[in-house]
């Protein structure tokens, strides 16, 4: 009896592997024929991206004639870039989605890389975030964002079904399912604190989080998550409102708090910590209904900073007014709302997680930016999607774009078209 006990077991441990490997097949499965790229989505990218690049025009022209004596300088550069970026979306598209999973795990390792490797490279404004390869910058955490996409994508669809219901898995199983997914995050926050680039920190956790998430982890772990991140933004916050008197009468204090009093308080340092923040608001304020024209903007003339980079979205308002920031915001909701419906309709597991963390790294990127612009959020170097001045960043996006597009082709809608 004893013996055929162990002969079930086996028996029993070589049917779930069996199933298991039934499964993966399923959901890496090739197609034979593909069909069209989403139209919606390509012409949505197609608008943003264009009203993007002329933005940096408008946006630029003072600060690149006052410091190159070009005032289409950044214009040129960025257009080139989008044209670049284009292509690459082009060709992203035509690839088929099981040779880029066979790649996903290699991209990790280059993403973890490049990270290592830029901690060498020379500092840029106090942070060794970009490599300087003479005729532009980029920065590894672009290529660490997919990465962390792609390799999700991969392991939840191997070890996900740990991850979905604790109680019909025991801890075990759990901690080494989730050991994976803890060693690459880990591993590449930590990478990015030390050059010290906290804002993709956040971003990459985000991403990682929406990947799970779509994954079918566990809900009490997702809901866990959140309230762990609120209770220590409202800790951090009550820290920052009891040290607000010393630091803004010192102008010292820990660099988080200080960030956090000048968000809450910007009039209390106007021409330091709050300055950056109030010239944004003045520049949304003067935008009025209308705004005050293509061009016209006052803030540009080297009031506002970055005012063709991550605050490029006030200058926006400030010459289209309430009507054209909202038709912009209007623009973005299409494309992730389209991006999440490629995601619901894609044929296989790993293509619906794909699509999901592009969109929602897409989302979280284009929420946090304005966030920081009207001052919801502290300021933090998060640049707008296809706005935003940087030619490394941008080709990566449109890349990113293409990976869209190429899962688009496998939907069996435009397949049956």
């Amino acid at each position: 009896m004893k013996g055929e006990g162990s002969l079930a077991k086996m028996g029993y441990a070589r049917a779930r592997r069996l199933s298991r490997d039934r499964a993966e097949e399923e959901v890496f499965a090739p197609m034979e024929r593909r069909g069209h790229i989403d139209l919606q989505f390509l012409l949505l990218v197609l608008l943003l991206l264009t009203a993007g690049v002329f933005m940096v025009l408008s946006a630029s022209s003072a600060s690149a004639y006052y410091e190159l004596g070009k005032p289409a300088h950044y214009f040129t550069r960025q257009f080139a870039f989008a044209a670049a970026g284009a292509a690459a979306m082009v060709l992203v598209s035509r690839v088929r989605v099981e040779t880029m999973r066979r790649g996903s795990m290699w991209l990790l390792a280059l993403s973890v890389a490049l990270l290592a490797l830029v901690l060498f490279a020379k500092p840029i404004n106090g942070a060794r975030r970009w490599f300087d390869l003479g005729f532009t910058t980029a920065q590894p955490s672009e290529i660490a964002k997919l990465g962390i996409i792609m390799s999700f994508s991969v392991m939840m669809c191997k070890y996900g079904e740990s991850l979905r219901k604790l109680k019909k898995s025991s801890w075990k199983s759990f901690v080494s399912a989730a050991a994976p997914f803890a060693g690459a995050l880990g591993v590449t926050v930590a990478l990015l604190l030390r050059e010290p680039h906290n804002s993709a920190a956040v971003i990459i956790v985000a991403i990682a989080a929406v990947v799970m998430f779509a994954g079918g982890l566990d809900m009490k772990l997702c809901v866990a998550a959140v309230a762990a991140a609120v209770i220590a933004a409202g800790f951090l916050i009550s820290r920052a409102e009891s040290s607000y008197a010393e630091i803004a009468a010192t102008g010292g204090g820990d660099y988080a708090f200080r960030r956090i009093v000048f968000w809450l308080h910007p009039e209390a340092d106007p021409s330091g910590g709050g300055y950056q923040t109030l010239q944004s608001l003045y520049a949304i304020g003067s935008g009025g209904l209308t705004g005050l024209g293509l061009g016209q903007s006052r803030q540009k003339y080297l009031y506002l900073p970055e005012e063709h980079n991550d605050y490029i979205f006030a200058i926006f308002c400030e010459e289209f007014g309430f009507i054209g920031a909202a038709l912009i915001l209007a623009l973005f909701a299409l494309l992730i709302i389209r991006g999440f419906w490629i995601a619901m309709h894609a044929r296989r597991k790993f293509d619906a997680l794909v699509a999901s963390g592009i969109t929602g790294m897409l989302a979280i990127q284009v929420f946090l930016n304005i966030s920081v612009v009207t001052n919801l959020l502290p300021c933090t170097g998060i640049s707008l999607p296809f706005f935003s001045y940087g030619g490394s960043a941008l080709v990566v996006q449109l890349a990113e774009m293409g990976i869209i597009l190429s899962i688009s082709r496998d939907m069996p809608i435009t397949r049956a078209g």
